[in-house]
Parts: C-alpha cells; sequence; structure tokens
C-alpha cells in the first residue's frame, strides 16, 4: 500500500480507502489510485484484512454421509456422481461474483470432530450443508456452533435452520402419472436408501399415489451398481411388472443395463422413469424420461440465503422448496 501512495502521490490512508470503497474519495483521486494500483500489481493481503473484518470469504460445502460398509467408496463416489457436481457448480456460480470461495469438505460420523473443529477456528464464514440420512447429527452440532448454516434439505429433526429441499413426493407423483398415462398396470419401484429422507419420501409420494393397488419395491444405493442389482432382483421376484420408477439417474442407468441384459425392451416391455435429470439420464440408452429437480438452481439460492445470513447475523431461519419437473425422453 505503501508503494501504491508513492506511485499515486497520496496518502496511505487514501489508498486504504479507496481500496475500501469508501464513497468520500474525490472521483479523479480514486482514478489515480486504481491506476496506481493496475501498474505496481498491487494484491489486498486477504489474510491480514480478515484480522479487521474477521471474514474469511470463504464457505464450506461440507458433504455428510452415513456410515456404511462401503463407504471406503465415498470419495470416489463424490466425484462421479453428477449430483455432487452439480450442487458445486450452483454454489460456486453463485459465490464467484462475490469473491467467496467455497471449501468442500467430505465426512462421515468419524470426522464429524474434525469438522467442528475446523469450522470453530474460524476458516470459513459459514456452512452450505449437505446432509442426507436422518441420523446425521452434524445439521444440529453446526446449529450449536452459531455458524450461518444453510441445509440441503428439510431436517428430520427440530433444527431452527435454513434449508432449501424440493418436493420429492411431487416428483415421485409425476413419475407415477407418466407411467400410468403409457398404459402400464403393474408398476414397481427402486427406492433411494430408505435412511434418507428423500429416498423414503419418493418412495411414499410413489406408493401413496398409486394407493389402489399393490407397488413392489427394492431399496436400492443410488449407485450405477446398486441399481443393477436391484432390478435384477425385481424382477426375478415379479417378472410381469411393464412400469418402473428408480428414485435416481444413476440407479437407472444400472437398471436398464439389467434389463437389456434380461432381454427386456424399453420402453416397449417395460417403461422407466427416473429422478434427477442429471448427465445420467444422457448417458443412457434409450436416453431416460425423468423427474428434473433443478439442483444447480437449488444450490445457488443455498448460498445466496448463507450469504444473507452472513450479512445479517441472527436472521430468521428460511426455507424454499423447488417444484420438480417431468423431462419426456425415449424409457417411457
Amino acid at each position: 500500500m505503501d508503494q501504491v501512495a508513492e506511485a499515486a502521490g497520496v496518502s496511505r490512508a487514501t489508498v486504504s480507502r479507496v481500496i475500501n470503497g469508501a464513497p468520500s474519495v474525490d472521483s479523479k483521486i480514486r482514478e489515480m489510485v486504481q491506476r496506481a494500483i493496475a501498474e505496481t500489481g498491487y494484491v489486498p493481503n486477504v489474510a491480514a484484512r480478515s484480522l479487521v473484518t474477521r471474514r474469511s470469504n470463504s464457505v464450506a460445502l461440507v458433504i455428510s454421509e452415513p456410515d456404511r460398509p462401503d463407504n471406503h467408496s465415498f470419495l470416489n463416489r463424490i466425484f462421479t456422481d453428477p449430483y455432487f457436481g452439480r450442487i458445486t457448480a450452483g454454489a460456486t456460480g453463485a459465490l464467484r461474483p462475490h469473491d467467496i470461495h467455497l471449501v468442500v469438505i467430505p465426512t462421515d460420523s468419524t470426522d464429524h470432530h474434525q469438522v467442528i473443529r475446523y469450522l470453530r477456528q474460524g476458516h470459513v464464514d459459514g456452512v452450505l450443508l449437505i446432509s442426507s440420512h436422518e441420523q446425521d447429527t452434524l445439521p444440529r452440532q453446526v446449529h450449536e456452533l452459531g455458524i450461518p448454516a444453510v441445509v440441503s434439505a428439510r431436517p428430520t429433526s427440530p433444527i431452527a435452520v435454513s434449508f432449501v429441499d424440493v418436493d420429492q413426493r411431487l416428483g415421485a407423483r409425476l413419475a407415477a402419472d407418466r407411467l400410468l398415462s403409457l398404459g402400464r398396470t403393474r408398476l414397481a419401484t427402486i427406492s433411494g436408501p430408505l435412511d434418507i429422507p428423500s429416498g423414503l419420501d419418493r418412495l411414499e409420494g410413489f406408493r401413496a399415489h398409486l394407493a389402489d393397488r399393490p407397488v413392489p419395491s427394492v431399496e436400492g444405493d443410488f449407485t450405477r451398481a446398486g441399481g443393477e442389482t436391484a432390478a435384477r432382483r425385481l424382477l426375478a421376484e415379479h417378472p410381469d411388472v411393464d412400469g418402473l420408477f428408480v428414485a435416481n439417474d444413476l440407479m437407472a442407468e444400472g437398471a436398464l443395463r439389467a434389463l437389456q441384459e434380461l432381454g427386456r425392451r424399453v420402453p416397449d416391455d417395460i417403461a422407466v422413469v427416473g429422478f434427477d435429470d442429471s448427465s445420467a439420464a444422457l448417458d443412457c440408452r434409450p436416453l431416460l424420461t425423468t423427474v428434473r429437480q433443478p439442483v444447480e438452481e437449488m444450490a445457488a439460492e443455498m448460498a445466496e440465503v448463507l450469504m444473507a445470513h452472513i450479512a445479517t447475523p441472527g436472521r430468521l431461519p428460511r426455507s424454499v422448496t423447488f417444484q420438480p419437473t417431468l423431462v419426456v425422453r425415449e424409457s417411457a
């Protein structure tokens, strides 16, 4: 700043006022200082500034997963499941214009203490929390820290925290209506994990809309391999199924692979509807009819709500629920 002040012929205090956007600086002086900044290549020291502002200009995207026997593949799934990529893209797009950086932190319950210690040390100004399983204690732990936070789904326990979600049950009803409109009468579903609210809501929404008939279901795990395994089991137990709702696109991709190997034509013999409208829907053959949840828009809304909480401490919690839509392609 001393070099900038010397180059502009002004005081160090004037440079500081220009950098911090003080409105009292004369426009000509502001222009001189900005020119000197460009010439000297000056960049503010963020660490030093944070000591004054008590802001890190960083936000944590914490992805909390349940403890499962196969959690060794958790990190791999974060980088291969389109859902997490879409969340990251949506949040980054909303934060970037504000010069706020996103720090991605995957965790399960064994690492919760490390996450809480990191947050308590003030490395970030707020938390975007992707928490899906109903027994997860992290949302309450983050809430009790007092750090601004927004959760990716309706909390399963009563916590005064902002959240952004999609109407999961409505999405499942859209899938059921599509299959019924095609004249399919023997409907079944591959659900998501039932310890995850979205998995349970999609199953219950689908079944509630078809309350006049039995609806066979097999629980999946939101992965391609899990969808393939679940489809084989479902068709072995219910070979007459002619309409299938799969609770996410990755599992639907695996289910389509199984159906092809079992000699079932899609959609002639069995119509298939997925959920998400992710890149996996376009990787499927045939292209997947699916329920779209606007993940990027939801993540951007989470970021906007979080920035409002950071700017106004003590702000009341806010909930936002997005509406799903049906995207019709070749599989149904």
